[in-house]
């Protein structure tokens, strides 16, 4: 269920009721940004950030604005509520996993969770039911790893049709998840971060198996998030580029199966 707060020509605030079952006993609501398009639309992009920052993201913005362009709609999500943002950033810990205490942005099953939630959510709204078959990810830091989860974990999921990670820890996702993963997949990291990053990211790689379109991309002189104005000119030209491609492909694939 959503509630609209505000519209703005082409784009409205959402709020999305989530389940306790989804959230580990928790009933909670998510808040995102929808912007849908006037002329016809490729596909829909979901924003997965590991924060409750996701929306109002200068980068998560500035490739948003680059899909637009693009011909491809987006909804940037917030997979944390403020309470639980705010938990983060005091560094209180709020989540027990086998391995010990965690905050939640490195909670990637339950930032898979939420992310899942909001794919419900767009299969089920009236506005987008002609979107619902071609859907992307675009994941920054963890909310890759949540990316990735949720794409071979959602109730349809030949309806994701690419992936992109930026700056992020696909590794996360872990060995069993990255197995079940056949959505093209586009890893971006800049070649100024942590060589660990790098090497996460080529692992990841590799563990793709199902996934017959992957690519890992190194950008000259950009550091963790790629947030460096010429990288990030980079990298919206990449998912962009990315998206465009495989959408058009799925539909093409579609209409000649009808």
């Amino acid at each position: 269920m959503a509630e609209h707060k505000k519209q703005y020509q082409n784009e409205r605030i959402i709020r999305i009721s989530s389940s306790s079952a989804a959230n580990d006993g928790q009933a909670i609501t998510l808040e995102g940004k929808l912007h849908l398009l006037p002329t016809e639309t490729k596909g829909i992009v979901l924003f997965a950030h590991d924060s409750g920052s996701s929306r109002h993201s200068i980068r998560n913005n500035y490739v948003a604005q680059a899909l637009h362009n693009a011909g491809i709609a987006t909804l940037l999500v917030d997979l944390l509520t403020p309470e639980e943002d705010a938990d983060i950033r005091t560094q209180n810990i709020l989540y027990r996993l086998p391995s010990g205490l965690v905050p939640n942005k490195f909670n990637t099953k339950l930032l898979a969770k939420r992310l899942i939630t909001a794919t419900n959510w767009i299969m089920e709204d009236p506005d987008t039911q002609d979107l619902i078959n071609n859907i992307g990810y675009f994941g920054a830091s963890t909310g890759s790893a949540a990316a990735l989860i949720a794409s071979s974990s959602v109730e349809r999921p030949s309806a994701i049709s690419a992936i992109v990670s930026c700056g992020g820890r696909p590794d996360l996702a872990g060995l069993e998840a990255l197995s079940k993963v056949q959505a093209p997949t586009l890893l971006i990291v800049g070649d100024n971060d942590a060589k660990s990053v790098i090497d996460f990211n080529n692992d990841a790689l590799k563990q793709l198996k199902s996934v017959q379109k992957k690519k890992l991309v190194i950008i000259p002189g950009a550091t963790h998030l790629v947030e460096e104005a010429s990288s990030l000119k980079e990298v919206a030209r990449l998912a962009s580029g990315w998206f465009a491609c495989y959408f058009l492909i799925k539909k093409h694939s579609s209409s000649n199966n009808q």
